[in-house]
Parts: C-alpha cells; sequence; structure tokens
C-alpha cells in the first residue's frame, strides 16, 4: 500500500514538473493576435499618481517564416507618439523579446493568457524592477497589461493597460 501511495504521488509530482516546464508559445498561439485592433490605454502618470486614458488602436501582423510579429501602434489624438515594433519570439517558445514566458493558459472565457516577466527599470527615476506582461487575448478581445515590481518592494503596480476590441 505504501508503494503504491508513493508510486502515485512519484507520478503526480513528474506531471506537474513536466506541465510547469512545458509552457512554450506556438505558431497557433499568435494567431488572434493579427488584425486591426481599436480601444485605449490607461497608463500611470507617475508624476500625478493619477491613471490617464487616451484613444490607441495596434494592428499586428505576422511575420513570414518567423514566429513574431509586427506591430504597429497608433494615438489617434497623439500621432507624433505612433511606433512601429516587432515581438520577437524565441525558437523554443520561451520568451517574446527579453522576456521569460512565466505561464500560458486557457481561461474560462476561452481567450488565451500569456505572461513574461523581466528584470528592467522604471519609473521617473529609473529604478530596478521586474516587469510582467499580460497578454489576454480572443478573436474578438486583446488586453496588454504592463505590471511593476519594484526592486526591494513585494507591492505591484499596474503601470498600463492596452484592451482593444475588433
Amino acid at each position: 500500500m505504501k508503494k503504491n501511495i508513493f508510486l502515485l504521488i512519484a507520478i503526480l509530482a513528474y506531471c506537474l514538473a513536466s506541465n510547469a516546464q512545458s509552457a512554450f508559445l506556438e505558431a497557433t498561439d499568435m494567431n488572434n493576435f493579427q488584425g486591426l485592433w481599436k480601444g485605449a490605454l490607461t497608463y500611470l502618470d507617475y508624476s500625478s499618481g493619477k491613471p490617464y486614458t487616451m484613444p490607441a488602436q495596434t494592428e499586428m501582423k505576422s511575420i513570414k517564416g518567423q514566429l513574431s510579429l509586427t506591430v504597429r501602434m497608433i494615438y489617434p489624438d497623439e500621432p507624433q507618439a505612433n511606433t512601429f515594433d516587432t515581438l520577437h519570439i524565441s525558437s523554443d517558445g520561451k520568451k517574446i523579446d527579453a522576456a521569460t514566458l512565466i505561464s500560458k493558459r486557457r481561461l474560462k472565457d476561452g481567450s488565451l493568457e500569456i505572461i513574461t516577466e523581466e528584470q528592467g527599470v522604471d519609473g521617473n527615476d529609473h529604478q530596478k524592477a521586474i516587469l510582467r506582461k499580460t497578454y489576454t487575448v480572443s478573436s474578438t478581445v486583446l488586453r496588454i497589461r504592463k505590471d511593476v515590481q519594484f526592486e526591494g518592494s513585494a507591492q505591484w503596480i499596474k503601470r498600463h493597460e492596452y484592451v482593444y476590441s475588433k
């Protein structure tokens, strides 16, 4: 009996460890990101300590033969802030740009949630911090949220969030 319980625990531990290490992005995970999205950006203004919301759009396209997306950021009220960038997904699917994939899961509503983290700097005084991005995407809604945890703090701060729809 003890051997069976021990074996069952060992198998369960192996399965849990395997699942934790197997999170990686695949080409199909990027399908729903593609297209023109319209919505808003809400960010924390560190100077005033208050959130600020403005219209925003993004257009994402896959790059042929790569597991990456081109990203055009459009700010209708502030066109001088428009940018063009690329989200590079590593060949093993475990990084987006320099950020490490922490989790990938399907939510109850069917949307895909991807969470990444990386070391970086943030704030007006450029403090060291952990930068966490949470991407939640379905065929009609895209959310990209950045949370910041400054070095020496246990508190996470919502830095900004894009909320788009198609």
